[in-house]
């Protein structure tokens, strides 16, 4: 569920660069800045040439319990876990166990244009199928352990929000009824398929599907966390929902080796990796295009619960990079340009945090309820213990930061807001787009 009121996208322009030797130090001290002010929590790895070149972890696998985060620790990837489906239906195929071509009515009879549907079409998000996730009552359930037959019942229930292949439009659905075919094919579980096909052949030891039950979770996997004047503890949605969708827990290490292994034929041939990579809509098969200056990435993002990641390939170059998160409290797309920037010694800088405390009286000035003639949204501003927070009509609150009179921001979203209670207006100002509000 998005919290943010405008997109954020990586950076393209057209300056050429090349791989440099990476700066550890000034890489060390950025992220320990971000730790340092609870901007952060998470791992980092940058692999060159199948090697990895710097690794960091900062912050806590467990906040309540005082455990630090390492390079060992396991975080959920959220939709990063649709390249492993998406390489997984491509290696069926080329042991002539599916076709790109085939339709899905013989496997989900019940979901609406099946006859057309093909399982090209659900890799490309070119279904029309709707997003099971994008439904009022989503949160209600999200924990809560369900079989098969239920979720066929959502997604069906959800019906078709396009004619297939008409264009295309992101959709969890289409990855989880990936998963089923796969269990369909190979007679296991989505877990087995992965273990058999993908982390043991790759001795990725930290990697696998998150258990059903999300209590008791094994190994190292760390909670994940929402930052409120303190980070707090998020709940975490069931992997009987998300399967291959966003279910798998993985390290930045063996997301790294995974993109190698990918880009390096390894896991699929050559011919099958073009199909994953050509861009139709915005939309690859399990992969999107990553642009910064003048390279080419290829990768893919995760978001679930409070856990954020990226996983970027640049093939020219024979360069990975991967982040987990289990708590951010910042614009994560300045983090991915930071560390992209030091990869190719391009000059990035050190965020220097300010923020000044204000007592409980002193927010009752600013709450209340704003709309603008900009935007189709009211925006909410209210007191939540000692400090404000906003919540954009039907998303997600977010905590706000008082970084001088009258500003807060919400760096993570890169929201800045500047009010003027005498006159009871507010500006807001993210991704170069100044909104104007009026106090209703």
């Amino acid at each position: 569920m998005r919290i943010l009121i405008l997109s954020l996208i990586l950076i393209c322009c057209n300056a050429l660069v090349s791989a440099q030797a990476i700066n550890s130090s000034k890489l060390d001290q950025y992220f320990q800045s971000l730790g340092d002010n609870n901007k952060y929590m998470g791992s980092v790895s940058v692999f060159r040439n199948g090697s990895e070149i710097y690794t960091k972890s900062v912050g806590f696998a467990d906040v309540d319990n005082d455990i630090k985060a390492d390079n060992k620790t396991e975080y959920s990837i959220g939709s990063i876990s649709k390249t492993f489906t998406a390489v997984m239906i491509f290696q069926a195929v080329e042991a002539g166990k599916l076709s790109l071509s085939e339709t899905i009515d013989t496997y989900f009879p019940s979901i609406e244009n099946a006859e057309k549907i093909t399982i090209a079409h659900l890799l490309g998000h070119r279904s029309g199928i709707h997003n099971f996730t994008s439904n009022g009552d989503f949160t209600n359930w999200q924990t809560q352990n369900k079989t098969k037959e239920q979720m066929l019942e959502i997604i069906a229930n959800g019906g078709s929000d396009f004619e297939p292949d008409s264009k295309a439009l992101y959709s969890n659905s289409n990855y989880v009824l990936l998963s089923y075919i796969l269990e369909s094919v190979y007679k296991k579980s989505y877990a087995e398929i992965l273990s058999d096909k993908i982390t043991k052949p790759l001795s990725l030891k930290n990697t696998y599907l998150r258990k059903k039950n999300t209590a008791g979770d094994p190994n190292n996997e760390c909670q994940s966390y929402k930052y409120f004047d303190r980070w707090r503890i998020e709940q975490k949605t069931s992997a009987s929902i998300t399967l291959g969708a966003g279910g798998i827990v993985s390290t930045p290490y063996d997301l790294n080796t995974f993109a190698d292994a990918l880009f390096d034929g390894k896991l699929v041939s050559t011919e099958s990796l073009s199909i994953m990579q050509t861009i139709k809509d915005n939309y690859g098969m399990g992969l999107f295009a990553v642009p910064f200056y003048a390279k080419k990435g290829y990768g893919h993002s995760g978001g679930i619960d409070g856990f954020s990641s990226m996983l970027i390939y640049i093939p020219e170059d024979k360069v990975s990079y991967a982040i987990t998160s289990n708590g951010s409290n910042y614009t994560l797309n300045d983090i991915h340009i930071a560390v992209l920037s030091c990869i190719y010694d391009l000059p990035f800088d050190v965020p220097n945090f300010q923020v000044i405390n204000l007592n409980p009286e002193d927010l009752d000035k600013y709450t209340g309820v704003y709309s603008s003639s900009q935007l189709p949204i009211q925006l909410f501003i209210r007191k939540n213990g000692n400090a404000l927070e906003g919540q954009g009509t039907g998303q997600q609150a977010f905590p706000l930061e008082a970084t001088s009179e009258h500003i807060f921001k919400f760096l993570q979203g890169g929201i800045e807001l500047e009010f003027n209670p005498e006159e009871k207006t507010m500006i807001l100002k993210q991704g170069g787009g100044t909104f104007y509000f009026k106090k209703e």
